[in-house]
């Protein structure tokens, strides 16, 4: 099937020229386009064949105007180098195409008021129709609040504010799960290198660190707050192993785990002979630094598909047009649910993160 007629040379093919090839009105197609559930599966597959072969691309400014649907979720992100942040980006973005749905994402390039706030209206402008938030700083959601935002929105981080619209991963339950398994090695001497101050994660997994050390009776240091780069690691093994009053480091991320572990062996000492270290995140490459890093595993994937789910059934329930498609795409949620832990703070749904054992942690020298 091509497009042979001299009207359709020369330009783009149109939603007719979908519908004349596939033998239906344009109506069908649109229906199609939508994720209408009274199409039959025959007729969606023809559809879906006839664009494929023309690459027909639908004008999603057009169908905004003629449906009063952008079919656009919006990301507001204000740190997307991060690891966790760019992790999140992507399985959001993997879920939303999975149910029809575009992603545009805000940037927040500045921690000053003029760039959250312009990062905010930016969304707001592409008449999106629901907010992921996935923005580690606290200031973010105090601007945040200042705004009448009149879409679904989705928190990533547990900041006290929208508690109530938070998916996220329990990064004090990961903090604890990390220091635990240093106390269980026999640890009594462990520091936390902490992230940057202001950052909700950061905040959390010292939380976790200091109740974990609490609840077990050891004494602890004052956590030192690093800046989430192996250089500052790096720096902070060298400062600390000066004294080497300690056996073990709880590092609130893989990278500045990396830096310590280099100032350990630039030191003459050995990972985890002379100094166990734990990370978190477990970044691709965890599993292959020298020795692999035993860390905290967050599931990205999963937190990326139940924010969508959730938006999704929210804007489904605002529109009035929640349909059979969007119901039936939640079903296999309360299903996998059964294999991820969970925890409830403040009324909102946690992930519990894994602890990942590998080679960088074992019993104290002394």
């Amino acid at each position: 099937m091509t497009v042979t007629d001299e009207g359709s040379r020369g330009r783009a093919p149109s939603i007719r020229d979908v519908a004349r090839l596939a033998g239906v009105s344009h109506q069908t197609v649109s229906r199609v386009l939508n994720h209408h559930p009274s199409i039959r599966p025959e007729t969606k597959a023809r559809v879906l064949a006839v664009m494929d072969e023309l690459q027909y691309r639908p004008n999603r400014a057009a169908r905004a105007l003629v449906t009063s649907r952008s079919r656009t979720i919006g990301v507001l992100s204000a740190s997307s180098s991060q690891y966790g942040p760019a992790s999140s980006i992507a399985a959001i973005e993997v879920a939303a195409r999975a149910q029809g749905y575009y992603i545009n994402t805000a940037n927040i390039v500045s921690a000053d008021r003029e760039a959250i706030t312009g990062a905010i209206e930016h969304l707001m402008a592409q008449a999106v129709e629901g907010i992921v938030v996935i923005a580690p700083q606290v200031r973010v959601f105090d601007i945040l609040g200042e705004f009448a935002i009149d879409v679904p929105l989705v928190t990533l981080q547990s900041s006290g504010r929208f508690d109530g619209n938070t998916l996220a991963v329990d990064q004090i339950t990961g903090a604890r799960l990390a220091t635990r398994h240093l106390i269980e090695l026999g640890h009594r001497h462990i520091y936390h290198l902490a992230g940057p101050q202001d950052w909700i994660e950061a905040e959390a997994r010292m939380t976790g660190f200091l109740r974990e050390m609490s609840d077990s009776e050891v004494s602890t240091t004052a956590p030192i707050l690093g800046d989430w780069t192996a250089d500052f690691g790096y720096y902070a093994g060298r400062e600390l192993l000066s004294v080497r009053d300690f056996t073990a480091i709880f590092s609130s991320n893989d990278q500045m785990a990396l830096g310590l572990m280099h100032a350990v062996r630039d030191a003459g000492l050995d990972v985890p002979r002379d100094v166990s270290i734990v990370g978190f995140d477990d970044i691709p490459e965890a599993a292959h630094f020298a020795p692999p890093l035993t860390t905290v595993r967050q599931d990205f994937a999963e937190l990326g598909r139940r924010c969508v789910e959730r938006l999704i059934t929210d804007i489904g329930r605002r529109s009035g047009a929640h349909s059979d498609k969007t119901a039936d795409a939640a079903a296999p949620l309360a299903a996998d649910t059964e294999s991820v832990a969970e925890t409830e703070v403040a009324g909102s749904r946690l992930l519990v993160p894994e602890l990942i054992v590998r080679a960088s942690t074992g019993l104290p020298a002394f």
